[in-house]
């Protein structure tokens, strides 16, 4: 089963190749909140869709290139942990289909070109998704993240990036509470997202010495945790207020939903389910609350409310 297994990552296309080395699967959840802050921009400062068409296609081209260039230089980096997971055991990267230097030259590219699309959409726009690509490289990947129980928190500044690019793309202030809020948001989210991944993923993580908050200070000591931030993300949802009491109501509603399942949860399932469980609800939290973002702003632009 094993040498089938190796024999059939080793046929795979190129394009398949190329699409786990920048980890397209990432760069598309990285684009709603991209599109979430651009799109509230764009409903914030009235502006019109197609006056703003070319910074819209600068910023999609500009985010997608500097996404794709951290995750590449991410599984270079890591290709050695990556062997021992079982989750990333099969990158090009640890297989050897593509090689480092290929990878090297491919993500080096990619940050060029990325910077010089944002730049056309505005410099503030380049400066954020420098800024992600940077702290998502040197500051997580290649500090902390060996490291530190708070590789997470130190990762999480990279990961919510993408609303900061797609806002500063259209207006060049971000010092709005309604961006800071989707930016505080998309920090805090990724705590409780990945301590669930960190116990569903627990000896993985323990086997390849990577200092998770579960393997170090253990579950129960993650689900404490876990419930602070997400009164931290329950508190943030009243930074939507001076822009939209819907949707301040919408991310009250979920953050709230979201502190009760971990609560009950945990009281009724074993680690391994609630954390499962959390996970789940991670993702339909980001999509939901983001999606209704982008759908508010985009009425609100068409439709003139």
């Amino acid at each position: 089963m094993q040498r089938e297994e190796s024999v059939a990552t080793r046929n795979r296309p190129m394009s398949n190749i190329l699409a786990q080395t920048v980890k397209t699967g990432i760069i598309k959840s990285n684009l709603i909140p991209m599109f979430a802050g651009l799109t509230l921009a764009l409903y914030t400062y009235h502006f019109s869709l197609i006056d703003k068409l070319p910074e819209i296609l600068f910023a999609t081209i500009g985010s997608i290139l500097i996404m794709g260039a951290a995750g590449a230089f991410n599984n270079v980096y890591d290709r050695d942990i990556d062997s021992v997971m079982e989750r990333t055991k099969n990158r090009p990267t640890v297989t050897g289909e593509i090689s480092t230097k290929t990878v090297l030259w491919l993500a080096s590219l990619m940050t060029i070109f990325g910077l010089v699309s944002l730049v056309l959409a505005s410099p503030l726009a380049a400066i954020m998704g420098f800024l992600g690509l940077f702290f998502y490289v040197v500051p997580y990947t290649m500090w902390t993240k060996r490291r530190t129980v708070y590789n997470t928190e130190v990762g999480s500044i990279s990961g919510a990036m993408p609303p900061l690019i797609g806002w500063a793309a259209i207006h060049p202030d971000i010092t709005h509470p309604a961006i800071l809020g989707l930016f505080i948001i998309m920090v805090i989210w990724q705590m409780p997202h990945f301590y669930a991944i960190a116990i569903r993923k627990y000896d993985e993580y323990k086997a390849a010495g990577v200092p998770m908050l579960p393997v170090v200070k253990g579950a129960r000591r993650t689900y404490i945790q876990t419930n602070v931030y997400l009164v931290i993300l329950i508190a943030s949802s009243f930074l939507f207020w001076s822009l939209s009491v819907g949707l301040t109501l919408m991310a009250l509603l979920l953050n709230i939903l979201w502190l009760v399942l971990s609560v009950f949860g945990y009281r009724k399932m074993d680690s391994q389910k609630w954390s499962k469980t959390m996970f789940i609800y991670s993702l339909i939290h980001m999509t939901v609350l983001f999606s209704t973002v982008i759908i508010y702003s985009l009425m609100g632009i068409i439709f003139k409310l």
